[in-house]
């Protein structure tokens, strides 16, 4: 049985935080307690702002319900460092709107992470550098391990073995001395330098499995460019496609740059309520179809021939999926 009330106030919001209706008898099985005493918990719930609803019944049931204000949360360990992880690369990324929400939201997490927590945090915030993504990618699921793994041994400056998967499929071991994480739209890469290769290598980190630090620390090397992020881009994106686009749009340049992302520069004012963007995309024009879509404003693609027929191909599947 829990004696201690605040203790059990935390584990009773921890449980109807699952998104579920809760018998009343289930709580009281849950936490060893009576059902009046889960009836007294859920009215000091109330009392501290969780919009805790009751159904009526024989036996009666709890579940949490979106409110007027947003309460404290209560988080496992994952779910605080995941978060906390979220924030920073959305303070340090340039979407409009979010960096100063995500730098307030991430001070005041830290302020009551647990010190073991905030180690974690800062062990892989910096191990981390964000990149301008202007491109796809399939945003390959990685495990979180995986990534707090390769931070520790990069921000410790300690050797590091991983398999590793390449494009074609072939699977190799790695012993590298890691550099920086290089995060790029919705994939990781580690930037580190191949010890068996006596070189510097790029690897996508959703292609890295069981990782592991030696424990052999080293004096790490200066990266060829002085910086990860541009010796991943000028190494992973060398072979990639360049196009030059052309497109014009009916608005005012100030409404479309806001729509636009970053990556694709800045538009020229042609008059009043219209504009041009002549910029360089790298390696999918379907991308940047989607992105020209979703600025919701009139627009004519001038070139490459390329981006038209992408345009015209998303503007034929919109057309079918909205017919009867």
């Amino acid at each position: 049985m829990t004696t201690d009330t605040p203790a059990r106030l935390l584990q009773l919001l921890s449980l109807l935080q699952t998104p579920r209706e809760w018998p009343g008898s289930e709580l009281a099985d849950r936490l060893q307690v009576s059902r009046r005493t889960v009836r007294r918990d859920v009215d000091r719930l109330r009392e501290l702002g969780y919009p805790v609803q009751a159904t009526m019944g024989a036996d009666g049931g709890y579940r949490l319900v979106a409110g007027k204000a947003l309460p404290p949360l209560v988080l496992d360990d994952e779910e605080a460092v995941a978060i906390a992880v979220g924030l920073r690369a959305g303070a340090g990324h340039a979407v409009e709107g979010i960096e100063e929400a995500s730098v307030r939201a991430l001070a005041k997490l830290e302020q009551v992470l647990p010190t073991r927590l905030r180690h974690r945090v800062n062990t892989l915030g910096a191990a981390t550098s964000s990149l301008v993504y202007s491109g796809g990618g399939d945003g390959a699921t990685i495990a979180p391990e995986t990534l707090t793994v390769l931070a520790a041994a990069t921000s410790g400056h300690e050797r590091l073995r991983f398999s590793y998967e390449a494009g074609d499929g072939a699977r190799t071991r790695r012993l590298t001395e890691p550099y920086r994480l290089v995060s790029a739209g919705r994939r990781w890469y580690l930037v580190a330098y191949d010890m068996d290769r006596d070189d510097w290598r790029t690897f996508r980190v959703d292609r890295v499995s069981e990782p592991f630090a030696t424990g052999a620390r080293f004096v790490p090397r200066e990266v060829p460019t002085g910086d990860a992020a541009e010796f991943m881009r000028a190494t992973v994106w060398r072979g990639s496609p360049t196009f030059e686009i052309d497109v014009a749009f009916a608005a005012p340049v100030a409404e479309v740059a806001r729509r636009l992302p970053p990556a694709f520069g800045t538009p020229e004012a042609t008059g009043e309520d219209s504009c041009r963007l002549r910029s360089t995309v790298k390696d999918s024009l379907e991308w940047a179809a989607m992105r020209l879509a979703m600025t919701g404003v009139d627009f004519t693609v001038h070139g490459p021939a390329e981006l038209v027929e992408q345009v015209a191909q998303l503007g034929s599947r919109l057309t079918r999926a909205t017919s009867a």
